[in-house]
C-alpha cells in the first residue's frame, strides 16, 4: 500500500525556512533526507525546487506550481497537490517504490498533512529567525512512534533528534 510521508526539518520555534532556504547547515540531516527518499518520487512547491538548484539524482520530481516555468527533463510539473500525488503514486509504483514523499514547502506541507500517513521530522534544536513554519498538527491526531537523538557532526550548526509520526487511525 502506497504511503504519503512528509520529510521535513523543524526548529524549536516551528520555523522551516528563511528567505528561500534553510535556516541552519545540518549535513548530518541532508544524510539522513537521503536515505529516507532515494529512490522514490518527491513531491514540491516550485520554491523549493528552485531552492534546490538541480534535481536531487536517484528521485523522480514532482513540482508544483500555477505557472508554467521551465523545469529540467526529466522533472514533472502540475498544478495542484492532487495531481502531484496521483502523478508521484504511477511513479512511485513504475520505480516499485512504497512511498511518495512530500519535501516541501510550507504551503505544500499545509496542504499535504490531510493527505500523509507519516511524518518524519528532524527537529532542530535551535530557534532561527524565518518567514516559514511548519503547519501545527496534534497529538491526537499524530502518535510519535519512533525518536533517536543524532550524533551531532562536525560541520552541524545545531543538535537534532529524528521524529517519526504516524497518523492515528480512528478507533
Amino acid at each position: 500500500m502506497l504511503e504519503t510521508v512528509i520529510v521535513s526539518a523543524v526548529a524549536e520555534n516551528g520555523v522551516i525556512g528563511a528567505d528561500n532556504a534553510m535556516p541552519w547547515r545540518l549535513p548530518s540531516d541532508l544524510k539522513h533526507f537521503k536515505a529516507l527518499t532515494l529512490g522514490k518520487p518527491v513531491v514540491m512547491g516550485r520554491k523549493t525546487f528552485e531552492s534546490l538548484g538541480k534535481p536531487l539524482p536517484g528521485r523522480p520530481h514532482v513540482v508544483i506550481s500555477r505557472q508554467a516555468i521551465d523545469l529540467p527533463e526529466g522533472v514533472h510539473l502540475v498544478q495542484s497537490l492532487e495531481a502531484a500525488l496521483e502523478l508521484a503514486g504511477k511513479l512511485a509504483a513504475e520505480g516499485e517504490a512504497e512511498e511518495v514523499m512530500i519535501i516541501g514547502g510550507g504551503q505544500i506541507y499545509a496542504q499535504a498533512m490531510a493527505y500523509a500517513d507519516r511524518l518524519e521530522l528532524t527537529r532542530v534544536h535551535a530557534t532561527p529567525e524565518g518567514d516559514t513554519v511548519f503547519p501545527a498538527f496534534s497529538s491526537g491526531q499524530w502518535e510519535l512512534v519512533a525518536e533517536r537523538a543524532a550524533e551531532r557532526g562536525g560541520k552541524d550548526s545545531a543538535d537534532v533528534t529524528f521524529q517519526t509520526y504516524r497518523r492515528r487511525t480512528a478507533a
